[in-house]
């Protein structure tokens, strides 16, 4: 193995984590990950997408526990503060998994894609980081990230201090960032019932 060379991140080495426990304000404070797309709910086609990329999968989620227990998955709900944010579920998956990496993603983003995991993991192999995480659209998009699990500690000094800022967490991990320029619309969040309606549009043209 030559100096510039690292070893690649083994797919077993990988929990997928789908966040799902906010409280869905905009969407009238219904359960994002429950909201249904195409006879579907969103969660499902979140599980569709990561099973094959990862070795294990994980639900965050605050609420409708049971619901999402059904898919077989274990269930984690925030261990600190009231609905905090996206950093409150990863917080809470890095205690639980036994796994060296977590790969988060939002619950409301169903058209993921099927090299996520491929294209973050080797931007972080290659700069030695603790994270990779999505850029496009001009911008960063901290919840589609890789990180270590072992950064849990400073995660809880960083929340417990005050700080709920996921963006502001990645640049204090070092991450690096990778262009998913071409797939930017995968990135989509759903925030309204006109953007929903978007999106199923957008699918079945793309079908």
């Amino acid at each position: 193995m030559t100096a510039i060379e690292h070893k690649a991140i083994a797919r077993h080495e990988i929990t997928g984590v789908i966040l799902a426990g906010g409280r869905g304000s905009r969407l009238g404070g219904v359960d994002k990950g429950l909201v249904h797309m195409h006879g579907r709910p969103f969660v499902e086609h979140a599980i569709d997408a990561l099973r094959p990329q990862v070795g294990s999968l994980l639900i965050s989620a605050n609420r409708n526990r049971d619901v999402y227990a059904s898919y077989g998955f274990p269930v984690v709900a925030d261990a600190m503060g009231d609905y905090d944010g996206p950093l409150a579920g990863m917080l809470s998956a890095m205690r639980v998994t036994e796994t060296t990496y977590i790969l988060v993603v939002p619950c409301d983003t169903p058209a993921l894609p099927s090299d996520l995991v491929e294209r973050l993991a080797s931007a972080l192999t290659h700069a030695q980081a603790e994270a990779s995480v999505v850029f496009c659209h001009g911008r960063m998009q901290p919840v589609f990230a890789l990180m270590r699990s072992d950064v849990d500690d400073r995660l809880e000094q960083y929340m417990t201090a005050g700080a709920r800022g996921a963006g502001e967490w990645m640049h204090r991990l070092g991450a690096v960032s990778v262009d998913f320029s071409d797939r930017a619309d995968a990135f989509d969040n759903i925030n309204t019932p006109e953007e929903l309606k978007r999106l199923e549009e957008k699918v079945l043209q793309q079908a």
